[in-house]
């Protein structure tokens, strides 16, 4: 760990001044580009090491064949004078992926929660009700938000307060203020909202084997509202899918089975 996290106050919340806010957006923009980079390499029949190997920042393991079907996170974070930036996005890896009902519903309404409370992001807004938020977001459409994981303070430090729980039943503390800059990464899951540790105890699953999805944002607070700090661009790889017809199909799918 290092020494200056070991100093961290935890129940002080930093607030960026001009000059440092500016170093944020500079590295989010470079972890930005890093997490595209990777991304638009993604493709059945690529493999992990290869992506690991783009990405230079990612933490892979295994070489695995992405088949057509998978969904795949990216996980970025960066660190570039001095201050880091973290950012994900859940992509679909061929046809079938996104046409796969399950899929698609629990990666876009994942995607759907973090827009939903960046939307809320303003200087006064509580901490802790972005859980509500995205729990009700996510039991709309039958999937459950993975509680042991939440957003945290980033800048010069990974990852300082404030501890931001994804759930609604929660103890969080404090308010949005100008300055302060956070991640916001709601998990969902298609099934049981508990994770199990593989024997690395690194790597974790849910307990069911049921697919998850999870979406990553830094965000700065500013006097008006929030700034996407590592917002993508209109060349980003990974656009949406609109849930609503992949959804309409499986339920006329179900329909004419059972007649």
């Amino acid at each position: 760990m290092p020494k200056g996290e070991k100093r961290l106050n935890r129940s002080k919340i930093d607030i960026l001044d001009a000059k440092r806010q500016d170093a944020m957006r500079k590295v989010c923009k470079l972890a930005q580009e890093v997490l595209d980079i990777t991304a638009a390499e993604l493709k059945p029949g690529v493999t992990t090491d290869y992506l690991d190997e783009v990405c230079h920042n990612a933490c892979v393991e295994r070489d695995r064949i992405l088949l057509d079907g998978d969904i795949l996170n990216l996980d970025t974070l960066l660190y570039h004078a001095g201050f880091h930036a973290h950012l994900n996005e859940t992509y679909y890896v061929g046809d079938r992926a996104k046409a796969d009902p399950d899929l698609v519903r629990v990666v876009e309404t994942t995607r759907e929660c973090l827009n939903k409370v960046i939307e809320l992001v303003k200087p006064g807004t509580p901490i802790g009700g972005f859980g509500k938020v995205i729990e009700k977001h996510a039991k709309s459409r039958k999937c459950s938000a993975v509680a042991t994981w939440g957003g945290h303070g980033i800048n010069t430090e990974f990852p300082p307060p404030p501890w931001i729980p994804h759930h609604a039943k929660n103890k969080a503390v404090g308010v949005c203020k100008p300055g302060m800059t956070f991640t916001i990464e709601p998990i969902l899951t298609v099934g049981k909202p508990r994770e199990v540790y593989w024997p690395d105890n690194w790597t974790n699953a849910t307990v069911d084997g049921k697919k998850t999805a999870q979406f990553e944002h830094t965000l700065l607070v500013t006097e008006t509202g929030v700034e996407v700090l590592t917002t993508a661009n209109e060349h980003s790889p990974g656009d949406p899918i609109p849930i609503r017809a992949i959804l309409d199909g499986a339920a006329e799918d179900n329909g004419a089975s059972n007649t």
